[in-house]
C-alpha cells in the first residue's frame, strides 16, 4: 500500500460520521472513547493528558482554523514529521490508557480495546497484533507501535497497518 491509500484509510477511521470531514469533536472523541473503554474517569491523569496531546494535535492538524479537516488537508499535513512532532505524543498517550497494568506494553486485551476503540475492524486486530508482535512473546512495545504507526502513515509500509485495513483495502481493490 502506499502513503497517499495509508493516509485515506486513517483519514476515514478518523471520520467517524464519513461526511469527509474530520470535525474536532471527531478527533477529540478518541481519547473520550479509549478512557470509557478501559474503564477510567474522565479526570483520571492519563485522560487528561491524553486530551490535552490531543488538542494540540488538532490545532496543528487544523491550520486553517476551519473547525474541520478535508482529506486534502490531511494528506498534506501527514507525515514523518507531523508524526515525529504532533501524532507521536498523542498515540503514545491513547497507548498509555489502554496500558491498563502499566507495563510499558500491550497484550492482545488491550490491544484490541484500544484499536477497537479507535475505530479499527474488529476482525482484523489479531493479525494486526500478531504482526507488531515480532518475538512472539505476546506484547508489543510502546515504541514498537509508534514506529509502526508511523511507517503506516509516512511511508505506507507497516505490516500492522496493512493487516488492519486488508478488508477495505480488498474493498476498494474491488471498486466497493
Amino acid at each position: 500500500m502506499d502513503d497517499t491509500t495509508a493516509k485515506k484509510l486513517v483519514f476515514a477511521m478518523l471520520d467517524a460520521d464519513g461526511d469527509g470531514v474530520i470535525s474536532k469533536e471527531e478527533y477529540a472523541a478518541r481519547a473520550e472513547r479509549v478512557a470509557r473503554a478501559t474503564g477510567r474517569s474522565m479526570d483520571d491523569p492519563l485522560v487528561v493528558a491524553a486530551r490535552a496531546s490531543g488538542q494540540q494535535a488538532w490545532a496543528a492538524m487544523d491550520a486553517d482554523g476551519d473547525g474541520g479537516v478535508t482529506f486534502e488537508e490531511y494528506a498534506a499535513w501527514a507525515g514523518a514529521e507531523a508524526f515525529d512532532t504532533v501524532c507521536r505524543p498523542v498515540l503514545g498517550a491513547l497507548f498509555d490508557l489502554a496500558d491498563t497494568d502499566e507495563d510499558g506494553a500491550l497484550n492482545l486485551p488491550e490491544f484490541t480495546t484500544l484499536r477497537t476503540a479507535l475505530g479499527n475492524p474488529v476482525g482484523n486486530i489479531e493479525s494486526a497484533f500478531a504482526a507488531l508482535d515480532t518475538d512472539g512473546d505476546g506484547r508489543i512495545s510502546r515504541d514498537d507501535y509508534l514506529a509502526s504507526i508511523r511507517a503506516h502513515v509516512a511511508e505506507g509500509s507497516s505490516p500492522a497497518g496493512a493487516a488492519l485495513y486488508r478488508i477495505e483495502t480488498a474493498g476498494a481493490a474491488a471498486g466497493r
